[in-house]
């Protein structure tokens, strides 16, 4: 094979600027098919694609097609696990964007299917190829923090307005998107929270706010608590609501804290770990000696959605190793499906959560929704800054 064939389902706003990639900025990969159930948006596509690019109006046509070796899934989030599994059966590589999915149950059938297949599997976690957040983790998984004893995110920058949210009639319901900041703006920390760290939660307690500040049935303000296996700590705090927003990520070792914020990655680094200076030291008050150190990290974002889909497209071509394994994209869905539960029940919940009693929890919010939006047309947004 000497280039992929890429089918895009979905080519509402980020399918788009997805499209618009694959044409001009991937080599080794060739857009020959779109999907999307809308008219409007397959009409958007016979008028700004190249006249070779087909358009289908299901899903089932264009993995039937034969005209695409790769399908890149960029459609409401419910609907990823099952076109997902569906074009696994049809012998197909899956880009998925993210989330995975809405709940773990589905997203857990989608990697079996995968690991079932012999097709390579992405997620699109485009933070991934932020050298900032590369360069955290090397200094983590090197042992240079230590151990670690506590772990802080406070990412606030969602501001989201209320014409966003009336932008489209699935946005922020239980039925259409299946929850808000959370699965919406905040896959990409809940990925790197434990990416970089290399831990997951053993217990998780929630404070979820649902339609605080924005006319939603969806959370769009949260606080949430984890305990880790060694003992450590951790936070999680974000909304949509509050301007200006902070995004600040704190992770203390033994060996010091390492900060992640305007774009640049601090250390103070003890001269002396921590637990060697507490056991040496007989003078009372005193603390070990700090240094601040101004981490060198490569100057702009990385590749972004460029660089996964580059990297995707390596796979399948040379067997390059994927930077966002799309298995992986349970681990974050798993802490936020936590939240949840956790709101919903007002109790600690133990990870692994129980998926089935989580799936129960959800459908009766979507059952017994009576949340209406304002009449407001469907529109597609510019995404270009949004992550």
């Amino acid at each position: 094979m000497k280039k992929v064939r890429f089918g895009i389902i979905g080519v509402g706003n980020m399918g788009r600027a997805h499209a618009h990639s694959l044409l001009k900025e991937v080599k080794g990969a060739e857009l020959t098919a779109v999907c999307d159930i809308s008219p409007e948006r397959l009409e958007w596509a016979a008028e700004e694609l190249p006249e070779h690019v087909q358009r289908f109006s299901s899903s089932e046509e264009l993995f039937e097609s034969g005209c695409v070796d790769a399908v890149l899934i960029s459609t409401p989030h419910y609907d990823h696990p099952v076109l997902a599994i569906q074009a696994f059966k049809h012998g197909l590589h899956v880009l998925i964007e993210k989330p995975a999915g809405v709940y773990t149950k589905a997203v857990q059938e989608m990697n079996d299917a995968a690991a079932q297949s012999d097709r390579i599997f992405g997620i699109m976690y485009n933070q991934r190829t932020n050298p900032l957040y590369q360069k955290l983790r090397e200094l983590i998984q090197s042992g240079e923090l230590g151990e670690i004893r506590r772990t802080n995110w406070i990412i606030t920058n969602w501001y989201r307005s209320q014409s966003y949210y009336n932008s489209g009639g699935w946005r922020a319901t239980w039925a259409g998107e299946g929850g808000g900041v959370l699965l919406n703006q905040d896959p990409h920390q809940l990925d790197l929270w434990q990416w970089t760290t290399g831990m997951m939660p053993k217990r998780v307690r929630a404070f979820c706010h649902f339609g605080k500040y924005r006319n939603i049935e969806v959370e769009d303000d949260v606080t949430a608590y984890v305990e880790y296996e060694n003992g450590a700590t951790g936070l999680f705090i974000t909304t949509t609501g509050e301007a200006p927003g902070t995004n600040r990520f704190e992770i203390t070792g033994d060996n010091g804290k390492i900060v992640v914020e305007d774009g640049k990655l601090t250390f103070w680094r003890l001269r002396t770990p921590e637990p060697e200076f507490n056991a040496a030291y007989t003078g009372g008050f005193g603390q070990p000696e700090c240094w601040k150190c101004e981490i060198p990290v490569e100057i702009g974002s990385g590749e972004q959605h460029v660089g996964i889909l580059r990297n995707f497209t390596n796979a399948i071509l040379t067997g390059e190793s994927l930077i966002a394994p799309g298995e992986e994209g349970i681990h974050g869905l798993t802490l936020s499906n936590a939240m949840y539960l956790s709101a919903w029940t007002d109790n600690w919940v133990d990870l692994p959560i129980d998926a089935d009693l989580f799936y129960e929890q959800l459908m009766e919010k979507v059952q017994n929704s009576t949340f209406r939006k304002e009449a407001a047309g469907p529109r597609t947004l510019d995404v270009s800054g949004t992550h």
